[in-house]
């Protein structure tokens, strides 16, 4: 069963000021997750992927990478069973 999931977390690393927020909106309309990625004060991204578990893995997957000018040091990551986050934003 592919259950629907929400992962929240946040990456660490150089994320703020080369696209990061784009690049993760990219890769969850791919794959048609809901969710958000948002600029922090203390220079990381906050997100949230919400949709299948398999689309959000393979999404958590290419932030671990991000995009050619980021550098991505870690990202803490919670799972929870929310299911209400459609569309996705970013701020």
């Amino acid at each position: 069963m592919n259950e629907t999931v929400t992962a929240r977390g946040v990456v660490h690393g150089k994320v703020q000021g080369v696209w990061f927020r784009a690049f993760t909106r990219e890769h969850a309309e791919r794959h048609e997750l809901g969710g958000y990625a948002r600029n922090q004060a203390d220079g990381t991204v906050a997100f949230a992927l919400c949709g299948p578990r398999n689309a959000v893995e393979t999404v958590l997957e290419a932030l671990r990478q991000g995009p050619p000018l980021a550098r991505v040091s870690h990202i803490d990551v919670t799972w929870l069973t929310d299911k209400t986050i459609t569309g996705f934003e970013t701020s």
